[in-house]
């Protein structure tokens, strides 16, 4: 089998792919194919290793129904459209379940860099800042005893309200489709109304997918039903909140900062006006980014295609 990654991956699954046979060629240019090119490129590919790009929509996947296999690099699948994908013949597989502690450890540093407005204090120094001492200046927030608001709570969202139940002895709030009784019976947590969650979050962390009911969920309406010392985190989708909305909530007092992952669109102009709030720490999209958790995204990625190739089941098929 012959596969075209659309990124330099991870050694790991590039050499499990060449010990099974399989021949592997990686995109190495620092920009992104656009479909049409990419699209053109897998003509001569039996399989695609999606590792970053362009989204792929149904046109693209009719262009490529040859493939026997997409396999992401990646939990999360909304930059597929996964029903043309199985309507043409095209097994999609991901990382389910991989990126969860790396991605909960970036919630956590993002809770505490806003709560003591640590990336606008860094500035400060870099803007030779740094001199008279005010005991009444540039305060933050303490996060203990506090309470930990989750939207969605799976694995990520566990093993962050675990990390703050350790590290701050925080209460456990949290909203789902339907209640999660282990997670309740491992974290004494308690199922809310989303109304709730908004009311009695100190900080509210999204751990939900990007769908067409949660697009743009976290707008001016919702902030103002939050605390006004409140703090927002997002690692999960961009499209999951208002950025402009967000903005004006901070500015306007409605809830105290926000932590943010991800951004809409990606990546983030610099000139954001996001960027320059004391309350608002923004990383470029780095949840899985530690070469731990992207090495083991890359070999169960690297392991789908050789089911692939080999016409055995494959780990981790997306069947929604």
């Amino acid at each position: 089998m012959k596969v075209f990654a659309t990124r330099v991956i991870p050694a790991e699954g590039r050499i499990r792919m060449e010990q099974a046979g399989i021949q592997v060629t990686e995109w190495k240019e620092k920009r992104s194919l656009s479909p049409d090119e990419l699209a053109d490129t897998l003509k001569a590919y039996e399989a695609l290793y999606y590792a970053g790009g362009k989204a792929m929509n149904r046109d693209f996947l009719n262009k490529c129904s040859h493939l026997k296999i997409i396999a992401l690099m990646s939990a999360g699948y909304d930059n597929i459209d996964v029903q043309a994908a199985k309507e043409i013949g095209i097994p999609v597989t991901n990382v389910p379940g991989v990126p969860s502690k790396s991605t909960a450890d970036v919630a956590f540093l993002l809770m505490q860099s806003v709560a003591r407005k640590a990336f606008y204090m860094h500035k400060r120094i870099l803007n030779h800042e740094w001199g008279f001492s005010d005991p009444t200046a540039n305060l933050g927030i303490d996060l203990e005893g506090k309470t930990l608001g989750v939207w969605g709570l799976g694995n990520i969202g566990t093993i962050l309200a675990r990390r703050c139940q350790r590290a701050f002895d925080m209460n456990i709030i949290y909203n789902n489709r339907h209640p999660n009784a282990e997670a309740e019976k491992v974290l004494n947590a308690t199922y809310v109304s989303f109304e709730e969650l908004l009311h009695n979050s100190d900080v509210l962390s999204v751990h939900t997918a990007l769908t067409p009911e949660t697009k743009g969920r976290f707008n001016k309406e919702v902030f103002r039903e939050m605390k006004p010392t409140s703090i927002f985190i997002n690692t999960a989708r961009g499209g999951i909140h208002d950025e402009t909305a967000l903005y004006e909530a901070i500015q306007e007092g409605l809830i105290w900062g926000a932590g943010l992952d991800v951004t809409n669109p990606e990546p983030m102009s610099p000139d954001n006006p996001l960027l320059s709030l004391p309350t608002v720490a923004i990383l470029p999209h780095i949840g899985s980014a530690t070469a731990e958790t992207r090495g083991k995204m890359s070999l169960l990625a690297a392991e789908n295609i050789i089911a692939a190739a080999k016409g055995q089941p494959l780990p981790s098929l997306i069947k929604s």
